[in-house]
């Protein structure tokens, strides 16, 4: 016999990566059929806008996260159905928001390509995001009113976030507890709702109910925190849209909120009322780029999913608790 290569003693002995989305592969690939069939319309430009901004990807984190939370909670295959239109309607009302907030926002990329808003226009980009809210609603119909309800108070938050957001915009009085509130309105909720209807569909009890509404927060909150760092630290090729878009709104995000603190000249630039750009912008971002600023919205973020990772670990042990805890680690890799 000969003896094995040095590079095939190596192969042998690496561990293979986890990627949380193989495990629930046909349930996402469900997601995917399903969700395209519910953007169709029978006006023409309501699927067009629909299909512009969901078919252009995005993570798909929200399905993905659910998917496996039902599974690491005993899910079986006979009411997986369920679980994935849930990921579904959660992935509609997700892109209902985005669709809105590029109007709200006169955002004008979205996932590396011009935004719905700037290709179709404020009107009909509206409708195609109250379409898309509406189709999340038909699709839960099937659903037992407390599940309806868990996602009818998701929405609610959502559209309250997103007028506390408002208030605060170019506001260099907004502080950390505000920040808090306003993203675990707008984020937060989706994932809550997500974690506690995937675990009641499978089944769970009480207790591990609430755990995963509770997961889904601090999931939700992680996520949010990371990208508003990917906001300040870019590059645009990797967040599909201008460095310090966030900033140019007068949006307190987290580093901003941060920033404020520690800086009166930041405070000054905020508080102008307009939308910042050329030498403002440039400057705003270097403050907001300090070594001490990026470190304290990491910890935060990090407090965040260690919290999460806490609470996966005390599922039973199965590869879709070990999905769970790659998906929450990968949080952290999305930093620069």
């Amino acid at each position: 016999m000969k003896p094995a290569k040095a590079t095939e003693l190596a192969t042998a002995s690496t561990p293979e990566v986890l990627v949380p989305a193989r495990l629930v592969e046909a349930e996402l690939a469900a997601v995917e059929a399903r969700l395209s069939r519910l953007l169709d319309s029978n006006e023409s430009i309501i699927a067009e806008i629909c299909h512009y901004l969901v078919d252009a990807g995005g993570k798909r984190l929200r399905p993905t996260f659910i998917l496996l939370v039902y599974r690491a909670c005993g899910g079986s295959d006979q009411n997986v159905d369920f679980a994935i239109d849930a990921a579904i309607a959660l992935e509609l009302i997700h892109s209902a928001t985005l669709l809105h907030d590029d109007i709200i926002d006169r955002g004008l990329l979205r996932r590396g390509k011009p935004s719905a808003f700037a290709q179709y226009g404020f009107g009909p980009s509206l409708i195609a995001g109250d379409y898309l809210f509406c189709r999340a609603f038909e699709l839960c119909s099937r659903f037992e009113e407390r599940l309806i309800r868990t996602a009818a108070q998701a929405c609610i938050q959502l559209t309250e976030g997103e007028v506390m957001e408002s208030r605060y915009r170019h506001n260099a009085a907004a502080t950390l507890k505000d920040y808090i509130s306003v993203i675990d309105r707008k984020t937060a909720s989706l994932f809550y709702a997500g974690g506690k209807v995937a675990s009641d569909l499978a089944g769970a009890p009480a207790r591990t109910i609430d755990a995963m509404a509770k997961l889904g927060t601090a999931m939700g909150l992680a996520f949010q925190m990371v990208d508003d760092l990917l906001d300040i630290l870019g590059p645009e090729e990797k967040i599909g849209k201008p460095v310090g878009s966030d900033l140019r709104a007068g949006i307190p995000s987290l580093p901003v909120v941060l920033g404020v603190e520690r800086s009166a000249e930041l405070r000054k630039l905020l508080q102008n009322g307009t939308q910042m750009e050329g030498a403002a912008l440039e400057r705003a971002l270097e403050m907001l780029r300090a070594p001490e600023i990026v470190a304290d919205a990491r910890r935060l973020a990090a407090e965040q999913i260690a919290l999460a990772r806490g609470i996966v670990d005390d599922l039973p042990a199965s590869p879709y608790r070990d999905g769970l805890a790659t998906l929450i680690d990968d949080q952290t890799s999305r930093e620069v």
